[in-house]
């Protein structure tokens, strides 16, 4: 079965060059085809692309299932793996795995890949998707569909974020199987303060739209009290263990042991 991978990218040229580099070299015989779904850049991402014969596809109007939507499209192989420019495989047979597990079900709608200790723990512990498509679910940077089962269920594009998850669910409610698979990536990424409001936003829209979670003034007046309080805390360690150092190299000055 031939796979195809894709990457949703916007202003990351320096991450988007390492995965290119990273499945060019290692991955060759495995990979037949990449596809980038980039938002705008603006930061020579396209050259990058290019260098690296990979297509490149531009998106205008972004969101989470519309872009997944659009790369699905884009793609032209049975088999789609989908990883966010900052995102990257790391297990020598990665790809391989994820082609003898589609091969080896038919009825295989999407492979959820390893990244984190709670995937590595789901895997181990045999929760699956169907038990918690929340954390054994798709998760739209280190995951693969088969387009077959997109072309009959496309990607909701009026979730605010969780298509993923919103796409496992739903699929799962038809009879696919969802699973995890021991082909582990790694996710790598620094979010600037507005980029993190942003998410937390769009992941409590999300978790109410698809797990119901309700959420009050009053709990969120309490998280807030709780993070201030943690907040003073942690300065007062932090300023008690930057003057503990402070004291151990003032020590050590004083009465410096004798070198090698």
């Amino acid at each position: 079965m031939k796979l195809s991978v894709v990457i949703r990218a916007k202003n990351q040229a320096p991450a988007l060059e390492f995965l290119l580099r990273n499945l060019t070299h290692r991955y060759a015989a495995d990979v037949d085809e990449i596809v980038v779904i980039d938002n705008l850049s603006t930061d020579g991402s396209k050259q990058t692309t290019l260098k690296y014969g990979a297509r490149f596809e531009t998106i205008e109007l972004f969101s989470y299932g519309g872009s997944a939507n659009f790369a699905a499209v884009q793609a032209t192989h049975p088999i789609v793996v989908i990883f966010s420019a900052h995102s990257y495989p790391v297990s020598h047979d990665f790809f391989s795995l994820i082609k003898q597990r589609f091969a080896a079900n038919p009825n295989l709608a999407g492979l959820r890949c390893l990244h984190n200790s709670n995937d590595y723990r789901q895997y181990i512990n045999g929760i699956t998707a169907s038990e918690d498509p929340n954390r054994s679910g798709l998760i739209f940077s280190g995951s693969a569909f088969a387009k077959a089962v997109w072309q009959k269920h496309p990607f909701r594009e009026d979730v605010a974020t969780f298509e993923d998850k919103e796409w496992s669910k739903r699929v799962l409610e038809a009879g696919y199987d969802i699973e995890l698979v021991p082909a582990i990536f790694n996710y790598q990424i620094k979010r600037t303060r507005k980029q993190e409001l942003f998410r937390f936003k769009n992941d409590l829209v999300g978790n109410y739209q698809l797990w119901h979670q309700e959420v009050s003034i009053w709990s969120a007046s309490k998280g807030w009290i709780a993070s201030s309080s943690r907040t003073i805390l942690r300065m007062f360690a932090d300023l008690w263990q930057a003057l503990q150092r402070l004291l151990i190299v003032i020590k050590f000055y004083i009465k410096k042991p004798n070198k090698f």
